[in-house]
């Protein structure tokens, strides 16, 4: 048996004994055999001399294994030098194994049993490759890590994000960081302070993307979207390799894509097949933001835990609509929905409620949650009212100074987003299940006069982004 099939076996084993809840605070997901190969195979890799390589949070030690078992192959003159760091005593035995197996191989191991935060914010050593599936989970504003790194000038949501920061900053020159994380920090408001760091700090070699999120960490239950991203420091690429597989076991497409294909806007694309470089394609005539065309988009009001005193389940003289993101079906809202068991009306009796309120107009709703698996990421709807209503905060609405848009302005926006070509757009460089009002703000869209065009001539979302692209309606 092999080394590889072992840490295979030896993450098998220990997953079956560990607490589910405290995997979960931990935000434990351990690298499957199949990643850790694709991971592993990422960097470039010298012919001759000493590596020292790095696995932060190192788990069961999968991706030390696969690393070691891959420099070992390919470049068996390398001194290899590998440092594992793990404070979880109940994984210390595995990965106690699996460096064992490494040292057999003449690799020089390392174990640091300490919380790696800690232990990378205090260390000057620096690594020529760090490879890590770092945890999933928030970091709590005010909490000891997070004071620790802002004191540091690292400022992260979670803790994913803070071992990336980390990684990098302990990278030799020229060294290299592979990494798997959703890729929910690729765009979004949350954390363009993190991609403004990283980008100015390392520049991208290769991006994996997965079609499945299931699949990836399939054995585990975990639904989301995943990226494994290899960055070298300092040097700056002219090309980034792009891969795209269903999942980590299937083969793989791959094309070269020039930094300013995947890095604009404050956004990472990952245009990886012809169909992704046809949407970006498609939508590159159009330049209009709602900004420019004098437009807004806020996130609902309601918070509904929060509100509840206010919510009634039937409407009186004092009550106004409160639409949810379920009421909308088939583009379409439907008020009162019965099959919905939460209360559909809200009431307004004094200033601090009727700030919840939007005025009397009409309005473009978007969902703010969707699945990759959905077959729309961007659902939209407009929702005319004659007097004031409020919106979940799970929708984003669009709007004019505070007040409705034109009917058929309103129609003719609902008609964009929901297009096809549109949502083709928006995934490649939306890789999250929120549909974030940053993302609409980033979002192109046609002159306000094409859009009102388009909802004249009652189009519907199939046809209405190709009579723009087709020139029957002036696009400008």
């Amino acid at each position: 048996m092999g080394m590889m099939e072992r840490a295979g076996i030896r993450r098998k084993n220990t997953l079956a004994c560990l607490d589910s809840v405290e995997q979960a605070s931990r935000g434990q997901f351990f690298t499957p055999l199949a990643v850790a190969e694709i991971m592993a195979r990422m960097p470039r890799i010298p012919h001759s001399g000493t590596i020292k390589v790095l696995d932060p949070g190192a788990g069961t030690g999968m991706l030390s294994v696969a690393m070691v078992s891959y420099l070992y192959q390919h470049r068996p003159s390398l001194k290899i030098e590998l440092t594992a760091v793990e404070n979880d005593e109940k994984l210390l035995g595995a990965l106690k194994d699996a460096l064992n197996d490494c040292s057999s191989l003449g690799v020089t191991v390392r174990l640091v049993s300490e919380d790696y935060i800690t232990w990378a914010l205090e260390s000057q050593e620096r690594f020529d490759i760090i490879i890590e599936n770092p945890p999933y989970r928030k970091l709590r504003a005010g909490s000891v890590h997070d004071r620790k790194l802002r004191n540091h000038g690292i400022q992260v949501p979670n803790l994913y994000a803070a071992f990336m920061a980390l990684g990098v900053r302990q990278l030799s020159v020229d060294g290299q960081l592979v990494v798997i994380a959703p890729r929910s920090w690729m765009n979004g408001t949350y954390y363009s302070r993190f991609r403004k760091d990283l980008v100015g700090r390392a520049s991208f070699n290769a991006i994996h993307i997965f079609g499945s999120r299931s699949l990836v960490f399939g054995d585990m239950n975990v639904l989301q979207e995943s990226v494994i991203v290899c960055l070298t420091l300092g040097k700056k690429q002219s090309d980034i390799l792009l891969r795209f597989s269903h999942d980590p076991s299937s083969r793989f497409t791959e094309r070269l894509a020039t930094v300013d294909e995947v890095i604009h806007s404050g956004f990472i694309f990952v245009p990886a097949t012809q169909n992704d470089i046809d949407a970006v394609a498609c939508m590159g005539q159009f330049r209009h933001t709602l900004d420019d065309l004098g437009l807004s988009v806020s996130t609902g009001k309601v918070v509904d835990f929060r509100s509840r005193d206010i919510l009634v389940d039937a409407p009186d003289i004092f009550s106004k609509r409160l639409i949810y993101s379920a009421n909308i079906i088939n583009n379409q809202v439907v008020h009162p929905r019965t099959t919905l068991s939460k209360p559909q009306w809200i009431r307004c009796m004094d200033d601090k409620a009727s700030k919840l309120f939007c005025p009397a107009g009409n309005y473009v709703l978007v969902k703010r949650f969707s699945a990759k698996e959905e077959a729309r990421r961007l659902v939209s709807t407009v929702w005319a009212s004659s007097e004031p209503s409020a919106f979940d905060n799970k929708l984003n609405y669009i709007h004019q100074s505070n007040q409705g848009l034109n009917p058929m302005l309103a129609r003719g926006i609902a008609l964009w987003l929901n297009s096809p070509q549109v949502d083709a757009y928006f995934r490649v460089f939306s890789g999250h299940t929120q549909v974030n009002a940053t993302d609409l703000r980033h979002l192109k869209f046609p002159s306000s006069h094409a859009l009102i065009a388009v909802a004249r001539q009652n189009s519907n979302p199939e046809t209405a982004f190709q009579e723009l692209v087709n020139g029957n309606i002036e696009a400008a």
